[in-house]
């Protein structure tokens, strides 16, 4: 009898012992499952991102870039930027593992067409049909040549390249005068002395002033010390 009690009680350590480690295993199991889980990201889309942008990106992630070294012709993804990824954008991976890159080479280089001689609008439409990259405009002004017209170009026609820049003629330049103080002069004489250097003036007399003679300045606009050019209106207000 005692025996038998003896090994029911053996019996039933082995088997709570047995319970326990498959516990703990079952725990363990479960456990790295998580912890494995919690290391897997979701690979972004680095199209078009610079290198070091990618780079920013994918460390945030804690990823790996790797940049293989031959680049591909794009027409659209500028030079330098990402093309194409493995693995591709939205796929699940671990942390510390290795995104490769292939960058773009930029857009073929295409036949630079002739420029010099067209309206600046004109060229900038060419340059936009034929994909190329307005670079800069450079400016002078001359009234040698017809104002807006493109007089210099770089590079040269018929070279080949992806981008182009132009000089363009402005036309001279307008002469300006400083608005001069009008308040206190007479209307008339300060009208007829701005129409005779070609500028447009109204003269307004509503409201009598007392003291104040009739047809003396009040008010002007623009303001004395303004830039003025002929052509422009300029107004006097003067008493009645």
């Amino acid at each position: 009898m005692a025996l038998t009690s003896h090994v029911l009680g053996v019996g039933k350590a082995f088997l709570l012992t047995g319970a326990m480690v498959a516990t703990y295993f079952l725990f363990a199991a479960t456990g790295m499952r998580v912890a494995l889980r919690s290391q897997e990201v979701s690979v972004p889309d680095l199209a078009g991102q610079p290198v070091a942008t990618a780079t920013a990106t994918l460390e945030v992630l804690s990823l790996i870039i790797r940049v293989e070294p031959a680049r591909r012709i794009h027409p659209s993804i500028q030079a330098g930027s990402v093309i194409l990824q493995e693995p591709p954008p939205g796929l699940t991976t671990r942390q510390q593992r290795t995104v490769r890159v292939w960058l773009s080479a930029g857009p073929r280089p295409s036949q630079i067409p002739a420029l010099v001689g067209q309206t600046e609008r004109s060229a900038q439409l060419r340059v936009q049909a034929d994909s190329l990259e307005l670079l800069s405009i450079a400016e002078i002004r001359s009234a040698l040549y017809p104002r807006s017209t493109v007089l210099a170009q770089e590079p040269p026609p018929e070279t080949r390249s992806t981008s182009v820049s132009l000089l363009v003629n402005r036309g001279e330049r307008t002469v300006t005068y400083v608005m001069p103080d009008l308040i206190g002069a007479g209307g008339t004489e300060a009208a007829d002395i701005l129409r005779e250097q070609a500028f447009r003036v109204t003269v307004v007399g509503d409201h009598p002033y007392p003291n104040v003679p009739p047809g003396i300045v009040l008010r002007q606009y623009p303001q004395a010390g303004f830039q003025i050019s002929p052509g422009e209106p300029i107004s006097l207000e003067v008493s009645r």
